[in-house]
């Protein structure tokens, strides 16, 4: 079965909406989503997004700041276009009708708060589901134009390159998409392709992000021979709910931008023995504080105490969380939320430029699985939607600026050697064991010893599941780890690879930051 269209986008989060909304009154645009349109890590963003909106605040401070939670590592060039465009961006969403939280005594007429690493209060939000806020916003117009056809549970399985069809120099020419329903692949073509699918946080044991997040895009890229950049850059969240119930319900950064403070069971506050800017620091070296704490006294979590607030307040301005809390019998009013770290952010991702554009000609990447140079070695709160959406525009403007070739007529998925699995507890096995090591050996705090041995099971799984993939029918679960396989292989590859301390990477072998910053780019030898 084959479709066409002018534009396929991967992934239905931030980026790939606004995208599709951009383009949809000129363009024709198939929006394919794994699962529903509202699932994405964009929908569970509690806290807002970063922006210059307030006379106070000023373009150097939000770069500065993106530079020092980012340890030197940060593009210049990138940085000044992100937030040079901020406001627009957030005008395009008030545009749109995100209902953000306002305030009648600011000028701005929008509540601001501050959150860590920021030195002003820019943080434009809706209460403490600004995601959720800005996606059912999105959602809504994407589901209601004509011009965007959705395609939920639907998983991409590879680009579709024109070397491999015998058109040369046609780069990316759309890509193969399992029908999850279905139990079919469809081959769709396009002229321009975007890859909006979010980060790997699944490739971990412990994470925030949602069960969708699991390095699809960035493993497509690189068999498709783009480079790679910063992988070893894994944010850790300071701060997911620490309950049995509570899977990756993550308590939102605003919460210490706020005044929470973090405490040890006895109630002894540790961040400014860590910190002069105690629990304002940058999330790295907030992480990095929670996990030395939790090994030193050898407790499962820490607890993050904003019940000296008012409770009025607290219910106001973090309703979600309150909620969610109570119904755990957690009372944040009256008493401290357990906590710990987990996964939460991929700031490495496939190399792109200003527009958005990867080294495959027709072909894009937007969001988390992109590598903008923004980040740097650790994302400053609140520049992740931003990017999205600023990014996001940068992509849409050039795909409309490029003419459009008749397409040609793409081969169909062949199936014709491969049979049904015999036993699918081979990817079950597999997919809890990659976790598990990727969280013991590639975690906050790391050594050339543990991610030896992570890279040496890598290995020995990508063999197997390479092999089971060439033998068997394609299933959700199988492209899911196949490419959370890739995605681990680069992220030890690029830890290996920096011999220094620097942002989201602690490496106990090399204690020290290097005087040059210097990113780590990973170019395939082939395409795959």
């Amino acid at each position: 079965m084959s479709k066409q269209y002018d534009v396929l986008i991967l992934g239905s989060g931030a980026a790939g909406q606004s995208i599709a909304l951009r383009l949809a009154d000129r363009l024709r645009v198939a929006l394919v989503t794994k699962r529903a349109i509202s699932d994405s890590a964009s929908a569970w963003a509690q806290g807002g997004i970063a922006a210059v909106l307030d006379t106070s605040d000023s373009i150097e401070a939000h770069i500065q700041d993106t530079f020092i939670a980012g340890g030197g590592l940060c593009d210049a060039k990138a940085t000044r276009y992100v937030v040079e465009h901020g406001k627009a961006a957030i005008e395009w969403l008030i545009g749109r009708g995100v209902p953000f939280t306002r305030e009648d005594q600011s000028s701005l007429g929008y509540h601001l708060t501050r959150e860590g690493g920021h030195s002003h209060r820019r943080i434009i939000h809706a209460a403490d589901a600004t995601g959720a806020a800005v996606q059912a916003t999105l959602s809504e117009q994407v589901s209601k134009h004509p011009n965007i056809e959705i395609l939920e549970n639907h998983i991409a399985v590879d680009l579709v390159l024109g070397d491999k069809i015998g058109e040369p120099g046609r780069g990316c020419l759309g890509a193969y998409v399992f029908d999850i329903a279905a139990n079919r692949v469809v081959t769709i073509g396009a002229h321009n392709t975007v890859i909006a699918t979010g980060g790997a946080g699944k490739v971990y044991l412990y994470t925030t992000n949602p069960s969708v997040a699991t390095g699809d895009g960035i493993a497509m890229a690189w068999r498709a021979g783009c480079r790679v950049a910063n992988m070893e850059f894994i944010q850790f969240h300071p701060t997911c709910l620490y309950h049995p119930q509570a899977k990756s319900f993550l308590i939102s950064e605003a919460v210490r931008g706020e005044g929470g403070l973090l405490r040890l069971p006895d109630g002894t506050r540790f961040m400014p023995a860590h910190d002069p800017r105690a629990e304002l620091a940058p999330r790295d070296i907030v992480a990095r504080a929670i996990d030395f704490e939790m090994k030193r006294h050898g407790i499962d979590c820490v607890y993050l105490d904003i019940s000296h607030k008012p409770a009025e307040w607290l219910r106001e301005h973090f309703p979600n969380i309150h909620a969610r809390c109570l119904e755990l019998g957690i009372d944040i009013t009256r008493e401290g939320i357990p906590v710990v770290p987990a996964a939460h952010y991929t700031c490495g991702g496939i190399v792109t430029d200003l527009a958005a554009r990867t080294d495959v000609p027709g072909l894009y990447s937007v969001g988390e699985s992109a590598y903008t140079g923004l980040h740097g070695a650790n994302r400053l709160a609140s520049n992740s939607l931003l990017e999205c959406l600023v990014f996001g525009e940068a992509a849409a403007n050039d795909i409309l600026s490029r003419p459009r070739n008749a397409l040609p007529k793409l081969p169909e998925w062949d199936e014709s050697r491969v049979t049904d699995a015999d036993e699918e507890v081979v990817i079950s096995h597999n997919w809890a064991e990659l976790r598990r090591f990727m969280w013991d050996y590639v975690g906050i705090v790391r050594t050339t010893k543990r991610l030896q041995r992570a890279q040496h099971r890598i290995r020995l799984l990508a063999r197997e599941i390479n092999e089971f993939y060439s033998h068997f029918r394609v299933s959700n679960d199988l492209l899911e780890l196949r490419n959370l396989v890739v995605t681990a292989d680069l992220i030890v590859r690029c830890a290996l690879r920096r011999k220094e301390s620097r942002g989201l990477h602690s490496s106990r072998d090399y204690p020290d930051t290097l005087p040059v910053a210097r990113p780590t780019v990973l170019r395939p030898s082939r395409r795959r």
